[in-house]
C-alpha cells in the first residue's frame, strides 16, 4: 500500500512546490496609470489624434555645383507632419519655410550631401534633421517630422 501512496504523495509535493514557486516569484504588477484608473472608473479612454500631413505646394529644385559648373539638379518634394489641425497654420507660413528649406537644402549640396549615393539612409537622415529643425525655428513645436516624398537627380 505504501508503495502506491509513496509517488502519489511525492507528485503532490511536487506540485505543491511548484505553485508555492510561481507565487513567489511572479512579477510585482505595474502601479495603474492615471488614464487607467480614468478607464476604470467609467471614463471614457483619450483617443490619440492623428497628425495633419501637409504636402508642399511646389517641388524644390536645388542645383549642385562641381568646379564652378552645374553638375546636375535634384527635385525634391516635402511634407510636414503637424499637429491636428494646423494645416493652415503651415500654409499661412509656406514662403517663409520654402525660404529656410531652400537655405538648408543648399547647404546639404554644397557640403556634398547630393553627391554620389545621395539616397543614403544617413544622408537623408542628416537633410530630414535640418530640415525639421529650421521648420521648428519658423513654425514651433506644431512640427513634428518632415518627410521627403519625392526626390531625383538629373546629372547633366
Amino acid at each position: 500500500m505504501m508503495r502506491k501512496l509513496l509517488p502519489l504523495i511525492l507528485a503532490l509535493i511536487g506540485l505543491a512546490g511548484g505553485i508555492g514557486a510561481g507565487l513567489a516569484l511572479r512579477p510585482v504588477p505595474d502601479p495603474v496609470t492615471s488614464d487607467e484608473a480614468e478607464g476604470l472608473s467609467g471614463a471614457a479612454p483619450q483617443s490619440t489624434v492623428p497628425p495633419d500631413y501637409v504636402k508642399l505646394n511646389n517641388q524644390f529644385i536645388v542645383p549642385v555645383v562641381e568646379g564652378g559648373r552645374v553638375a546636375s539638379m535634384v527635385v525634391l518634394s516635402l511634407s510636414l507632419e503637424v499637429a491636428a489641425g494646423q494645416s493652415e497654420a503651415i500654409y499661412a507660413r509656406e514662403p517663409k519655410l520654402r525660404d529656410a528649406f531652400l537655405q538648408v537644402m543648399f547647404d546639404h549640396a554644397n557640403t556634398g550631401g547630393f553627391r554620389g549615393s545621395f539616397t543614403d539612409g544617413s544622408n537623408l537622415v542628416l537633410l530630414r534633421q535640418a530640415l525639421r529643425e529650421k521648420a521648428s525655428q519658423i513654425i514651433g513645436p506644431t512640427v513634428t517630422d518632415v518627410l521627403i516624398t519625392d526626390i531625383a537627380r538629373q546629372d547633366s
